[in-house]
């Protein structure tokens, strides 16, 4: 089993045809299927599932598809890597951010790399926090930024300051002062958040999202109050909306800037974790 076949079978798997991934791949048809064969000759064991529109992918194949994609990124991130070793300033950086920090990072704050190493480039994945520890413990990203609650372990860290969360109010659901508002204050209001923001509250939202940047769409819409980190109002249009902070601080969290203990940053991660800081 070779990287080749990987790259080919996991084409394979996500058109579904054969011929369609042979157009997609710029090879024949034939020899696609030689090493579809081989591999599966090699595996002892069926991957796919032939049928007069395609191929569906046994249990088999779908673990093996799986485990490609891990390993053709992981390939991919090494390659960077190294190819970047003494070089300095130069090659690629795959920085991770989750959704709820996107308003901290990447931002201006990496601009100066562009200034700084013409030959630099940035591939920015996006995903929750549990996506974007798994991008960077696996070694796909060098870097994540992350949001608290989450698990310190085998890893270098570089927390922000405590942010509150704030509500974002549709005027017809507004509620507390001027500035601030008490989560009492919002119970008789429906209630829009993410996920990981929802597990910390004594009360069911009316509306959970996995992604945070959805909450402050959903409030303009005028489906709830939403509750997001402060720092991701700057990316977000929250419309007609009111904003308070949240005045409890047991709600508050960080974000961080991550990288793996064991693995010594190239010289580009390096001045990248630089130029992030602290995110404040």
């Amino acid at each position: 089993m070779n990287l080749k076949q990987l790259e080919y079978f996991v084409a394979i798997a996500e058109e579904g045809q054969i011929t369609a991934a042979a157009r997609r791949l710029h090879i024949s048809q034939p020899p696609l299927s030689y090493e579809l064969a081989q591999l599966e000759r090699e595996l002892d064991t069926q991957l796919v599932r032939r049928g007069p529109r395609g191929v569906a992918l046994t249990e088999a194949g779908r673990l093996l598809h799986e485990r490609a994609m891990r390993i053709l990124s992981m390939a991919t991130a090494t390659a960077r890597e190294v190819s970047s070793v003494g070089k300095g300033l130069t090659g690629a950086l795959c920085l991770a951010v989750c959704d709820s920090a996107t308003g901290l990072a990447p931002g201006a704050r990496l601009a100066e790399l562009a200034s700084l190493a013409p030959g630099v480039s940035l591939e920015l994945r996006e995903g929750s926090v549990p996506e974007v520890l798994e991008l960077v413990t696996s070694g796909i990203a060098e870097i994540g930024v992350v949001r608290t609650p989450f698990s310190t372990q085998g890893l270098r860290t570089r927390y922000a300051p405590a942010e509150p969360l704030v509500a974002v109010m549709p005027p017809a659901l507004e509620r507390g002062d001027e500035l601030t508002v008490l989560l009492a204050q919002l119970e008789d209001v429906p209630i829009v958040c993410d996920s990981r923001t929802a597990a910390s509250l004594d009360r069911n939202p009316f509306c959970v999202t996995e992604d945070a940047r959805s909450v402050c769409s959903c409030a303009a819409a005028g489906l709830g109050v939403g509750l997001v980190p402060r720092s991701l109002l700057t990316v977000c249009d929250t419309g007609p909306c009111y904003i308070k902070t949240l005045a409890e601080k047991s709600l508050e969290s960080r974000a961080a800037v991550i990288w793996k203990a064991d693995r010594a940053l190239s010289p580009l991660a390096e001045r990248a974790v630089a130029l992030l800081g602290e995110l404040s």
